[in-house]
């Protein structure tokens, strides 16, 4: 098996999603620097799938094990992800570029997190993991964005307000695989 080669930059969530994928596949991959952000929660199932037999598995066993990673992936990327990087852009990357945010917006975006994470909330408190017992890549693809939101947006009180949301968050930021990638990216 050869290395894989990811297109994107070390900062980018898209990025950070499929090498951290790649990470707990046991996957060796180069980062080669683009500016440009893919489907990457595409690639992620690509992989995840490539290399099934091998690290992790991130996309469950049985056929509802799936339908409940796939509808959770679904809630981040519809009802979780928008509303982080609008925070993030209003609250961090507009001001570094010396823009006023649209505080505004992200006000906005901060209450409908709170409706999405109170949902999160319950779940977590029937399972350890959004699709069930076992870390899938329902929970790898949150990894970027909650680490935006805690440590560059400073909101993190949304998550630790949460007990269950806190608990979960605690322990899938701690995976070796997310870690190893914080030391490559040197957050």
């Amino acid at each position: 098996m050869g290395v894989v080669k990811v297109y994107g930059s070390l900062v980018s969530a898209c990025a950070q999603r499929v090498m951290v994928c790649l990470l707990e596949k046991e996957v060796e991959f180069e980062l080669v620097h683009v500016d440009l952000d893919s489907e990457s929660r595409a690639i992620m199932r690509y992989y995840a799938t490539k290399y099934e037999d091998q690290g992790t598995n991130l996309l469950g066993k049985s056929l509802e094990e799936r339908a409940l990673v796939d509808q959770w992936l679904e809630v981040e990327a519809h009802n979780f992800n928008e509303l982080i990087y609008n925070m993030v852009v209003q609250l961090v990357i507009l001001p570094k570029m010396g823009q006023p945010g649209d505080l505004a917006l992200a006000h906005s975006c901060e209450q409908k997190l709170e409706k999405v994470l109170d949902v999160y909330q319950e779940r977590l408190s029937k399972s350890s993991y959004l699709a069930g017992d076992k870390f899938t890549m329902a929970d790898l693809s949150h990894l970027p964005g909650i680490r935006y939101l805690v440590n560059e947006a400073g909101m993190g009180h949304l998550v630790m307000e949460r007990k269950n949301v806190n608990a979960w968050w605690e322990t899938i930021s701690n995976r070796p695989a997310w870690k190893r990638l914080m030391q490559i990216a040197k957050f």
